[in-house]
């Protein structure tokens, strides 16, 4: 019995999808339920698995190919074996040597990797056991490929030593290393990369956005975090960060000022009365801002449990298109890698974004006095549209207050 394989149903407003990689080859028998092929769309990567056990008997659609939902990529033959076709395969290796290329691809069937980093394997012909998983669990990604071929493009030279960095570093594009070269080379943009791209487009075209600065002693939230940290740890289960603080702080701001936490649609304004927090997370594919839903809801230790399960997710590609959906204002930590001062860009449809920054000892003045404090930069860019100057200076002065004095929050003060 032959089942066709389809693209799964998109998610609205989702139109196509590219094909990242065929973890299996026509010929190949196959599991139910068994990942068939990654499959990339504006927002996630989604796993397309067997729709019954059998063997490949088709593959319609290649790696790369774009793809509309419900189209036929692949067909099943839930009837045949894989004997005959593993023969002819053995056959065939038997009288050529298998190409570095076809050796990488199935090292990767037994590697834990991204499948960024699975189709880049393949195309460099890199084997999985050249390269080192920097992921989680010593899971592979694109930019560990990417470090691998480099490697294999130059001479050794003494390891380089480097700070660990909090996210998967962004890939690099290898060149050619040859002296006196000017070398370029075009890669496509991923599909997220894209939309990202277009949105950034959209909401700094049609939105009328400026940014209001304002500075913050983190001394009580370091004090406080410094106190409980452990007990909150073992309680938990999870750290005791910092983000949790600013998504509280935000939620007492917005309740006092709710047009920070509106959105426009044409010449209506929709205040909303929920608070969908994003929370802005680098991945191996780009920037993805995830929603706490119900903020106001939620303790602190729920927020640090879903951040950390995000930011592990984001960079497994496991978030689902509904997580990142939807959000009514947003805060994005640039302070991770060291920012000490940016104009965060608004993500529409939403009114405004909070941006965050690196904490460092700075002299400021206190009663007269010259004191050493830990000093954050905040700057909360606004749609002037529908916000005032004077709301958007307000809430960030709320949410500084709240931060310099987390009791404001407990109280609603």
């Amino acid at each position: 019995m032959l089942i066709e394989v389809k693209v799964p149903v998109l998610p609205e407003s989702i139109t196509e999808a590219t094909l990242v990689n065929w973890h299996k080859k026509a010929g190949e028998s196959v599991r139910r339920d068994e990942n068939l092929i990654d499959v990339e769309t504006d927002k996630v990567v989604l796993e397309l698995p067997a729709p019954d056990s059998g063997v490949i008997a088709e593959i319609r659609k290649p790696d790369g190919a774009t793809v509309m939902a419900q189209e036929v990529i692949a067909v099943i033959d839930t009837a045949a074996k894989a004997t005959a076709a593993k023969s002819a395969v053995v056959a065939g290796a038997a009288a050529a040597p298998p190409s570095p290329s076809a050796t990488a691809v199935a090292a990767q069937d037994n590697v834990s990797a991204l499948p960024s980093a699975r189709k880049l394997m393949a195309d460099q012909g890199v084997a999985a056991a050249q390269v080192t998983g920097t992921g989680r669990g010593g899971r592979i990604t694109k930019g560990d490929v990417l470090e691998a071929v480099e490697a294999k493009a130059t001479t050794p030279k003494a390891p380089k030593l480097s700070a660990p960095e909090p996210v998967a570093k962004a890939p690099a594009v290898p060149l050619p290393t040859k002296a006196g070269g000017r070398p370029e080379q075009r890669v496509p943009m991923s599909r997220l990369r894209q939309r990202v791209a277009e949105r950034l487009v959209q909401s700094q075209s049609v939105a009328a956005i400026l940014t209001t600065f304002n500075e913050v002693n983190m001394a009580p939230v370091i004090e406080l975090r410094n106190r409980y940290k452990e007990r909150f740890e073992k309680e938990h289960g999870v750290k005791l960060g910092f983000m949790g603080f600013f998504v509280k702080a935000a939620v007492h701001a917005l309740r006092k000022f709710p047009a920070l936490n509106a959105s426009i649609d044409a010449t209506d304004i929709i205040y909303h009365g929920y608070f969908d927090i994003g929370i802005a997370v680098g991945s191996p594919r780009g920037l993805v801002v995830p929603i706490l839903r119900d903020a106001d809801q939620l303790t602190i230790a729920e927020i640090e449990q879903q951040i950390a399960d995000f930011g592990k997710r984001a960079q497994e590609g496991k978030l689902t298109v509904e997580e990142l959906t939807g959000g009514t204002y947003t805060i994005s930590n640039g302070g991770v890698f060291g920012s000490m001062l940016s104009t965060p860009i608004i993500n529409p449809p939403q009114s405004a974004i909070l941006g965050v920054h690196a904490t460092k000892d700075r002299a400021v003045v206190e009663n007269g006095q010259i004191v050493v404090r830990p000093m954050n930069y905040l700057a909360q860019s606004y749609d002037h549209r529908i916000i005032d100057g004077r709301e958007a200076v307000l809430s960030l002065v709320a949410i500084k207050e709240a931060l310099e004095d987390p009791a404001r929050m407990l109280l609603d003060l």
